[in-house]
């Protein structure tokens, strides 16, 4: 039976949720809106994105259990090393590049979405899936 232990995931969830605010805010918020084409009215209320803030939260750990799941049942293999820090690393990378970049490769492909932007989000993705895949294995 896999075994899957909550706390390295509710923290990955916290944490990937303060870096998503932390790169589309105060770090690189101006960049992130001028690529997403984002232009502030002055008008915004905080109050008015609790629901979109509580479905990310709610996507985060999802993702966080999911990189968990593959992390234990990677973690077992033979080619996987000793180091649990390489080995959450590996996996938050492979979980990137083979799911989320080419996922996300079809809003470029096929529905116009800025080249730009989608490059500034798979950077972003990669500093946070990494940093989960990091606290999975670690934690």
């Amino acid at each position: 039976m896999i075994s899957i232990h909550f706390l390295p995931v509710l923290v990955a969830a916290i944490v990937a949720f303060v870096l998503g605010f932390l790169f589309h805010g105060p770090l690189l918020g101006k960049t992130w809106m001028r690529l997403a084409n984002i232009h502030p009215t002055g008008n915004e209320k905080m109050s008015d994105m609790y629901g979109q803030m509580i479905w990310n939260f709610v996507v985060n750990l999802v993702t966080a259990f999911a990189l968990a799941m593959v992390y234990v049942l990677a973690s077992t293999s033979p080619l996987m090393s000793s180091s649990a820090l390489w080995n959450g690393l590996l996996c938050g990378f492979l979980v990137w590049v083979g799911f989320l970049v080419t996922s996300s490769s079809i809003e470029v492909i096929w529905m116009g979405k800025s080249y730009k932007l989608w490059m500034f989000e798979a950077g972003c993705s990669l500093i946070v899936i990494l940093v989960m895949g990091a606290i999975i294995a670690t934690l």
